[in-house]
């Protein structure tokens, strides 16, 4: 068994659970919690019952002790619910977990988000420090949600993925009026992975307006498909540049979706996965620590850049997937230690010989990745 590293075991108060399709939400909770009453609104009966009569959740659970946790899984479907789950906590104290994969729905106007009653968690792709045995390859090739990750190849489980995520996430909720444009959109997303999101240039090669590619960004963020990482400005001597950064959520659909079934080290398309896996670990130790550290990146208009910016300039992190560090890959660390004296100054690269040099950090990325998960870097 995986021993996942969100810890709400000892959370007292109701929650709501989110995290993309196939992240193991299920799997984590009903290993978490098994005497918990549990509500499947992926069951077709069930949903259409509390689709037509929200109240059947009061007179279900009503008589319930005081306190006993109630599951509800893939509660976007049924917003309704929120509104008896709002009752029951207010009148009967039952506890709840609500889990889902959108929080779309729960946006909306009008939609009860439990005025504060319920804490927001993230599950997050599987992570390093959560595998024993951990295999870089195998993660940067098939990515991480726990059923790619665990098999040889993963190729049809990706191809699917992508489709289910399509059909359920996006046509059944009807979040856009063309699925052809979208799915191109998808396509151009994950060639722009990692890089300035520009809508205009994007919108061209969609053949949609620049609003709409905003609003197909807002899908995947919503959907919890993708995330932005905002550029860091705080500098006196250099003009930076200020447009965020956009990642898909997991390396193995971003692979997918390019066609990048063979990486091969020493290639750009082998580095970009590299750097993408450091953003997913990145990401999801802030979200699991429950810190308060901003994410950024940095980058001048004379294209010097650092890759990871925590903090009010904390920390500054390059990442290269050079197995020898060399000169050129320390240009942005140096140029933003000019700007931020006071940084800590780390170059993660599978440079397996991790050692400090001129106050950079030289670190193997296995021993950042346990130095990350210890604590050690935010």
């Amino acid at each position: 068994m995986i021993e996942r590293k969100l810890n709400i075991e000892n959370e007292e108060e109701s929650i709501f659970l989110f995290g993309a399709r196939q992240t193991g939400k299920t799997t984590f909770l009903m290993e978490k919690f098994p005497e918990a009453t549990y509500v499947d609104l992926l069951e077709t009966d069930l949903l259409d019952r509390f689709r037509k009569k929200p109240s059947l959740l009061r007179d279900a659970y009503q008589n319930l002790p005081e306190s006993s946790l109630v599951i509800i899984d893939e509660i976007q479907q049924v917003p309704e619910l929120l509104n008896e789950v709002h009752w029951l906590i207010n009148r009967k104290h039952l506890r709840f977990i609500l889990c889902g994969s959108s929080a779309r729905k729960l946006r909306r106007e009008g939609v009860n988000t439990l005025g504060g009653r319920a804490v927001p968690y993230f599950l997050y792709p599987l992570v390093s420090a959560e595998i024993p045995d951990f295999d870089l390859d195998r993660a940067l090739r098939n990515g991480m949600l726990p059923r790619h990750y665990l098999k040889e190849d993963a190729t049809s489980l990706l191809k699917a993925y992508v489709g289910i995520y399509l059909k359920e996430e996006i046509q059944a909720e009807s979040l856009v009026r063309n699925l052809s444009n979208f799915s191109r959109f998808l396509e151009v997303a994950a060639l722009t992975d990692g890089e300035m999101v520009n809508y205009q240039n994007i919108a061209s090669d969609c053949g949609v307006s620049a609003n709409t590619v905003k609003e197909y960004f807002q899908i995947l963020e919503d959907t919890l498909l993708g995330f932005f990482v905002p550029a860091y400005a705080k500098v006196k001597k250099r003009k930076v540049v200020q447009s965020p950064r956009f990642y898909l959520f997991d390396v193995g659909v971003v692979n997918y979706l390019l066609g990048r079934s063979n990486l091969q080290l020493g290639t750009p398309e082998y580095g970009h996965a590299f750097e993408h896996f450091i953003m997913q670990e990145i990401v999801a130790y802030l979200g699991y620590s429950n810190s308060r550290t901003k994410l950024s990146y940095w980058r001048t208009y004379t294209q010097i850049e650092v890759d990871v910016v925590l903090g009010d300039a904390q920390v500054a992190i390059e990442i290269k997937s050079a197995l020898e560090v060399q000169g050129k890959h320390l240009r942005g660390l140096k140029a933003f230690k000019e700007e931020c004296p006071d940084a800590r100054l780390i170059i993660v690269s599978q440079d397996r010989i991790s050692r400090v040099s001129q106050d950079i950090e030289h670190l193997y990325v296995h021993d950042f990745l346990k130095k990350l998960w210890g604590g050690e870097i935010v």
